[in-house]
């Protein structure tokens, strides 16, 4: 099980929707619509990962 870096959501990587490569590394997405808010930015949700949502975001 991975971290959504978009909302935060729990995805079995086997069973996400979704999944991105940005600097050698893939990460998974609970949806589509998180992984499209990923590739626009994608250095926005790699930064430090604290554990909390950041403002402005919502969960799918």
């Amino acid at each position: 099980m991975v971290k959504d870096p978009v909302c935060g959501m729990t995805v079995d990587e086997g069973k996400a929707p979704a999944k991105s490569e940005y600097n050698g590394k893939t990460y998974y997405f609970c949806s589509n619509h998180c992984k499209t808010e990923f590739d626009k930015d994608p250095a926005k949700y790699v930064k430090e990962d604290t554990g909390h949502m950041s403002h402005g975001s919502h969960c799918c």
